[in-house]
């Protein structure tokens, strides 16, 4: 069946629920776990063009921390429920398109994702990361609510 499942996370309490039930469904069926942290590209332009350097280097730096809390969560996770495990980060301005980029250059079989359920105008005005993934992925996406 599955043996090796992307499992993206962006921090919310709704990416931590699938982590736990994610894991256990990786431990059952022998599957490994690569967890991914999208961190997004950085666009703020202030007016002060000498921050600008600083204000990036700054906005980088808290990315990759956050990105590192959240990756181990999945780490954490991982050890736990006895599944094998690498995390990664990336940055994209597009993360359903990097997810799904690194599900293809890792041969991911599966990509488990959360859904925070976004309906109406909200949903529709937002959209949804992981109703991006399901509509371009190539490969079988598990939602979980």
């Amino acid at each position: 069946m599955f043996k090796h499942i992307l499992l993206p996370t962006d921090g919310s309490p709704a990416s931590s629920r699938t982590i736990q039930t994610c894991m256990a469904f990786a431990n059952s069926i022998g599957a490994k776990v690569t967890g991914l942290y999208v961190i997004p590209q950085y666009r703020m332009l202030p007016m002060d063009f000498p921050l600008l350097d600083e204000t990036r280097r700054r906005f980088d730096d808290d990315n990759v921390i956050r990105a590192k809390g959240y990756l181990t969560e999945i780490a954490n996770a991982a050890t736990d429920a006895g599944v094998s495990c690498e995390t990664v980060h990336a940055t994209n301005a597009h993360p359903y398109a990097e997810i799904i980029e690194q599900a293809r250059q890792r041969q991911c079989d599966l990509i488990a994702m959360a859904s925070h359920g976004e309906r109406g105008i909200k949903g529709l005005l937002m959209g949804s990361e992981t109703q991006k993934v399901l509509t371009h992925s190539s490969i079988p996406v598990l939602v979980f609510r």
